[in-house]
């Protein structure tokens, strides 16, 4: 071989060391778990309610790890509760053999805040309301409601959360193909969802908005009609109103991006299945496998950590507040 060539395919090795090392700098397989029992911490898991099947009873497992190991204070749920098409009513089995069996961990007995996927419209989307009547973790008030909460009990640092209900706010789902939208008035969820963000408390120091359907992906819904439609309703939002961070479930993969306008958009929709997923312009990480988030919230930073169903910190990332 000559030294030309030679020095030609030293090269071409290099580059693609480097590239393959750079396409890894995003994993932190081996990192220890960060744990701050001073800071709000919370879980966000979703896509789940499988009768413990594709790896349900692994994450739930994990989750009761880590939600230990990290002395959580609440859990997130991002919607499709329920698989194939919701709960019929409040006593539906479901509810025993999807949630109340797989999630057995003392960790995980503190309060659920849920929001409702499209699978959640195939039956009785009320009823989800009305099992906050009879369990005690099960905290959802009504389809869409917000929650404000103190960092270290601390009144004057908070967290805003608007859970929000994003089925009704797509046209694709009105058009009679099973899901019982049409009883639901968008705008009103609209100006509400305005009204709640739209606060000026100088004691909010984080605004984080829950909703099922993603703004953006790098799943196989990259630009679908529910994606175009969602971002057409609430981008416009988040940037009036400076929010942080818009957390969402519905490609089952683990994602984080960051839009044009500095807003967070995370998506943890894997905590049953996993489906294929791939970088965007606007990506920092897209992951396919089982697993969920790990929030940690202070006055100063926002943490989140990626955990999959092994235990594995597959990314973390740090916001720091602008307010």
């Amino acid at each position: 071989m000559s030294k030309t060539l030679l020095k030609i395919t030293v090269a071409i090795t290099l580059s693609l060391i480097s590239i393959i090392l750079t396409a890894q700098t995003t994993e932190r397989k081996g990192t220890a778990l960060k744990t701050n029992p001073q800071a709000v911490n919370f879980i966000v898991m979703g896509d789940w309610g499988r009768n413990g099947e594709d790896h349900q009873k692994q994450v739930a497992a994990q989750m009761g790890k880590t939600a230990s190991e990290a002395s959580v204070d609440f859990i997130i749920a991002t919607g499709d509760n329920f698989y194939p098409l919701g709960v019929a009513s409040e006593y539906d089995p479901l509810w025993k053999y999807s949630f109340e069996d797989i999630y057995t961990a003392f960790s995980l007995q503190w309060d659920w805040y849920p929001v409702l996927g499209n699978h959640d419209y195939g039956a009785n989307p009320e009823a989800q309301v009305n099992y906050s009547k009879i369990s005690r973790r099960w905290r959802m008030p009504s389809r869409y409601y917000s929650k404000q909460i103190s960092i270290n009990g601390d009144t004057t640092q908070q967290i805003l959360f608007a859970f929000i209900d994003t089925v009704p706010l797509i046209k694709g789902y009105y058009n009679g193909n099973g899901h019982h939208v049409h009883d639901q008035d968008s705008t009103a969820q609209k100006l509400w969802l305005e009204k709640v963000l739209s606060t000026t408390s100088p004691n909010i120091k984080w605004k984080i908005v829950v909703g099922h359907h993603p703004m953006f992906t790098g799943g196989g819904r990259t630009e679908s009609h529910d994606t175009r439609s969602i971002r057409s309703v609430l981008q416009p939002l988040l940037e009036k109103y400076n929010v942080d961070a818009y957390v969402a479930g519905h490609e089952h993969s683990l994602q984080h991006m960051i839009a044009e306008n500095k807003v967070h958009h995370f998506i943890s929709g894997a905590a049953s299945e996993r489906t294929p997923v791939k970088m965007l312009p606007i990506s920092k990480f897209a992951l396919s496998d089982y697993g969920f988030m790990l929030f940690s919230v202070t006055p100063q930073k926002l943490l989140v950590q990626v955990v999959d169903h092994k235990g594995n910190i597959r990314y973390v990332t740090e916001l720091p507040t602008n307010k």
